[in-house]
C-alpha cells in the first residue's frame, strides 16, 4: 500500500483552499487484477514502444505515472501535439569549422537528461494530435531511440498515448510507419473503479519481474511457437489494412511479429496472466492475426526445451505436425543460448526422434541450423544420421 500527499500550503488567503486541496490528494492504493495496465507493464518490461488508446479524461496519463514509480524509473513527458519536426530531429548547431566537423543536431532538453540518467520511461502525450510532418520526425526517436544527434540508451522506455480522431484536437491518423512500431493497448475506464478512487483508494497493479532461471526456456519457447505459426500460416507474415484508420492501429508485419516474439518470451519469463497477453499480443499484430496467434498457443503446449536436453532418451516427439515443428525449432533455439557439445549432441538425439517417427522433412531446418553451430573438434554424433544428404546439399556438412 502507498499513499500520495500534495505538497505543504503556502501562508496567505488561499492557505486554507490549499490544506484542504491537500486532503483531497491525500489517496491511497492497493493491489488490483488489471488486465491493461499489466499487459501495459508487459510491453513496458519487454521494451516495446506501446501507445495507449482512448477518450480524453480517463487516466491514461495517471496509469503511466504510477507504472513509472513502480517501476522506479523517472519520467520524461513530452505533448507531441505542441512541438515541430525539429524538436525531434534536432537543431543544427553550427561550430567553428562545419566543412571538417559537420553540422551537430543538438537534443532538446528531456533527451539529454534521459541520456545522463541512463534510462527512464519516455511519455508522449496527444500523439494523434501531431500533424504528419511530426509524426514522421518521431519515427526516428521510436524506432532508433535516437533524438537529433544523441543516441537515447537502449533502456529508456517509449510509451505513447492518443486519443481517437474523432475526440482529438484537430486529429489526424497516425502514419502507417508510425503505427507499425508501436504495441496499440485500449484504455477505458471502469466506473466502479472511478468511484472508488474518488473515495479516496485507487488499484495497483503489480509490474512483472523477469525470472533469470526461466528467460532461456522462455526465449527458445517463443522462438519455436511463433516461427511453427508462421511458416503454418504465412499470409499473416505481412498484411497492411486497405483503411486509413486501420492503417493507423495494430497490423501485423515482420517488424510487429518481431515484438510479439518479445512480448511472449517476456510472458513465459514473469509468468504473465492470459488476459494480459492477449491485449499485448493483438496489440502489436492486430487482432485477426492475434486471435489466431492465441488460439494455437492455447493448444500448443510445448514441453521445456531445457529439460528435454537434460534428458532426451525420456521425450516423446508429439503428435501433432505443427508441434513437432514448434518444438524442434525451440530445442535449436535452447542449444543456441548455451552452445556446448554436450546440449549440441543432445540435440540430435531429439531430432532424431523425428527420423524414428517417420517425418524427418519436419526437422530438415532444424537440423540444418544446429548443424551450423558445430565446433571443428566436435565429433559427428549418431543421430545425424538421417539428415547426413540434406545437410551435405546445403554445405552444412563437412568432414
Amino acid at each position: 500500500m502507498t499513499t500520495t500527499t500534495a505538497a505543504s500550503p503556502v501562508p496567505g488567503p488561499l492557505a486554507a483552499a490549499d490544506a484542504l486541496n491537500a486532503r483531497l490528494g491525500a489517496t491511497r492504493t492497493e493491489p488490483a487484477g488489471n488486465p491493461r495496465l499489466e499487459a501495459l507493464a508487459l510491453a513496458v518490461t519487454a521494451n516495446q514502444p506501446v501507445l495507449l488508446w482512448g477518450e480524453p479524461g480517463i487516466g491514461k496519463s495517471a496509469g503511466i505515472g504510477q507504472l513509472a514509480a513502480g517501476l522506479g524509473l523517472p519520467l520524461e513527458t513530452v505533448i507531441a501535439s505542441v512541438h515541430e519536426p525539429s524538436d525531434f530531429a534536432g537543431l543544427p548547431v553550427v561550430g567553428d569549422d562545419p566543412a571538417t566537423t559537420g553540422v551537430p543536431m543538438a537534443p532538446p532538453d528531456w533527451a539529454v537528461r534521459l541520456a545522463r540518467t541512463g534510462h527512464g520511461l519516455l511519455f508522449f502525450d496527444e500523439l494523434s494530435s501531431a500533424p504528419p510532418a511530426v509524426q514522421a520526425a518521431l519515427l526516428r526517436v521510436v524506432l532508433e531511440r535516437r533524438v537529433g544527434s544523441l543516441p537515447l540508451p537502449a533502456s529508456v522506455r517509449v510509451v505513447a498515448a492518443a486519443n481517437p480522431p474523432s475526440s482529438a484536437a484537430d486529429g489526424w491518423h497516425l502514419s502507417p510507419p508510425l503505427a507499425n512500431r508501436f504495441v496499440h493497448l485500449h484504455w477505458t475506464h471502469d466506473p466502479r473503479t472511478v468511484a472508488r478512487g474518488l473515495a479516496g483508494t485507487w488499484p495497483e497493479s503489480g509490474v512483472p519481474v523477469v525470472d533469470p532461471a526461466k528467460a532461456p526456456g522462455a526465449v527458445a519457447r517463443a522462438r519455436g511457437a511463433v516461427s511453427a505459426f508462421l511458416t503454418a500460416r504465412p499470409g499473416l507474415v505481412h498484411h497492411l489494412p486497405e483503411d486509413a484508420e486501420s492503417r493507423g492501429r495494430a497490423w501485423p508485419s515482420p517488424r510487429t511479429w518481431e515484438m510479439a516474439l518479445r512480448l511472449l518470451a517476456t510472458a513465459y519469463a514473469t509468468g504473465t496472466g492470459r488476459e494480459a497477453l492477449a491485449a499485448a499480443l493483438t496489440g502489436a499484430v492486430g487482432e485477426g492475426a492475434g486471435i489466431e496467434l492465441l488460439s494455437y498457443l492455447e493448444h500448443l503446449d510445448l514441453p521445456d526445451p531445457d529439460r528435454v536436453l537434460a534428458d532426451p532418451d525420456a521425450f516423446a516427439l508429439p503428435e501433432r505436425g505443427d508441434r513437432q515443428l514448434a518444438f524442434l525449432i525451440a530445442v535449436v533455439s535452447a542449444v543456441r543460448s548455451d552452445p556446448t557439445r554436450e546440449r549440441w549432441e543432445a540435440g540430435w538425439a531429439v531430432l532424431a526422434k523425428a527420423v524414428e517417427a517417420g517425418v524427418p522433412d519436419v526437422a530438415a531446418r532444424a537440423a540444418t541450423d544446429l548443424a551450423a553451430m558445430r565446433e571443428a573438434d566436435w565429433p559427428v554424433p549418431p543421430g545425424i544420421d538421417g539428415f547426413v544428404d540434406l545437410l551435405r546439399q546445403s554445405g552444412a556438412l563437412a568432414g
